[in-house]
């Protein structure tokens, strides 16, 4: 991203307190460098970290035939303003944390349990969102900016 383009925003924050159990909003989080959203059951997992982008899902409503409520993915971030797709490698800066965008979250079954065609509708152009590992961490709240540089330009100043 340019400095001449506009920044993006964090729309929403979830917390995954155990495997496979409810997603719970929070107006904060805290990033551990090296471990992922503190407090949640993948801590230090290979995904760390998972993003989706509030366009995918204002543009999946059309498809699905209903508004679908992007806590409904199971991800950690809703970012606006932002695209993740191809940007495997890039850094994703979200206020003062910086993640590393290391591939694209894939849409499982579990999509269609809670909207039928959903798992479908989010299966193209990186529409499940990224997932990434935590190169600077602290605190992530919404409304923070969120952009995304290339990996060797990482530096927003």
């Amino acid at each position: 991203m340019s400095r001449n383009e506009p920044h993006g925003r964090v729309e929403a924050l979830w917390v995954k307190r155990a495997h496979r159990g409810p997603m719970d909003e929070r107006e904060r989080v805290t990033l551990v460098e090296g471990r992922g959203v503190e407090g949640s059951a993948d801590q230090g997992r290979a995904r760390q970290v998972t993003i989706i982008e509030q366009e995918v899902f204002d543009r999946i409503s059309d498809v699905v035939g209903e508004e679908v409520d992007p806590a409904l993915r199971r991800a950690n971030i809703l970012v606006s303003g932002v695209q993740l797709e191809g940007r495997r490698n890039h850094i994703l800066h979200l206020g003062t944390c910086r993640v590393e965008l290391v591939g694209e979250t894939r849409p499982c079954h579990r999509m269609d349990e809670a909207v039928p065609g959903l798992r479908d509708a989010l299966d193209d152009e990186w529409g499940g969102g990224a997932f990434g590992r935590v190169l600077t961490g602290g605190d992530v709240r919404v409304g923070d900016v969120a952009f995304v540089s290339s990996p060797s330009h990482d530096d927003p100043s």
